[in-house]
């Protein structure tokens, strides 16, 4: 589904090229629900950059839904991410003059929805993160969870072939962050939408299905998916 093929990211300081992501490779299956763990200069920010297309690596292929976007050119690109490439923001990143609803239906006014579909899928998702209710009010009138929430519903209206999430508990405290985590994995239990959640907290990466480890530009452990795990011991049987 994802497929991250020998990414190498340098860049230019003056004279000097300084490479931050080495030789990376892993790839995520359809439907699974990992986590890119690393502390801060570890380069899973950049990797982030790279996976969902908003930079280009210095070398290597990132494969989705079996397209190399790295090839891909930059408006075919821009289409690309509009239909297959859901994000979900540490800070939430919502319009303030728009009410909820209209925040979760954005995405679509971009892809020529009607309105009444753009609504009836944007209440839908409202209904499976938990506040419905809230579908008229406006970002300002909502707690920090609650404009999470509002993300991920955004997030899921153009039914993406994978979300990104950046750091998604990163404002939240203890007990919102379990309940936003929890709402992920619901959500990619019942949709089987692919997500890549990417987090500084090991607490966070543990309630995924696998974790991928960044340290100094370097991937540390690359575990076998579920699938695989189980051909790996069928095989030595």
């Amino acid at each position: 589904m994802l497929r991250v093929e020998n990414i190498k990211h340098s860049f230019k300081t003056g004279n000097e090229w300084t490479t931050v992501l080495h030789d990376i490779n892993f790839t995520v299956n359809k439907g699974e629900m990992v986590a890119l763990l690393g502390s801060s200069g570890s380069g899973k920010s950049t990797m982030l950059n790279l996976m969902a297309g908003l930079m280009k690596p210095t070398e290597g292929h990132i494969y989705i839904a079996g397209h190399d976007i790295v090839q891909m050119g930059e408006n075919k690109l821009a289409e690309f991410r509009r239909k297959h490439i859901g994000f979900i923001f540490q800070a939430y990143e919502l319009i303030t003059s728009l009410t909820v609803r209209e925040n979760v239906e954005l995405p679509l006014v971009f892809q020529s929805v009607s309105p009444s579909v753009r609504k009836q899928k944007a209440l839908a998702l409202l209904e499976q993160v938990g506040i419905p209710d809230k579908a008229d009010l406006f970002p300002s009138q909502l707690s920090g969870g609650q404009q999470q929430r509002v993300s991920i519903a955004r997030s899921l209206i153009t039914e993406p072939s994978v979300i990104f999430a950046d750091e998604p508990t990163g404002n939240l405290d203890t007990r919102t962050e379990e309940e936003i985590i929890a709402i992920l994995l619901k959500l990619n239990q019942t949709l089987k939408t692919t997500f890549i959640v990417v987090t500084h907290e090991l607490e966070v990466a543990e309630q995924m299905q696998r974790t991928f480890s960044l340290r100094d530009g370097y991937l540390i452990n690359n575990p076998p998916a579920a699938a695989d795990a189980k051909s790996a011991e069928g095989g030595t049987g």
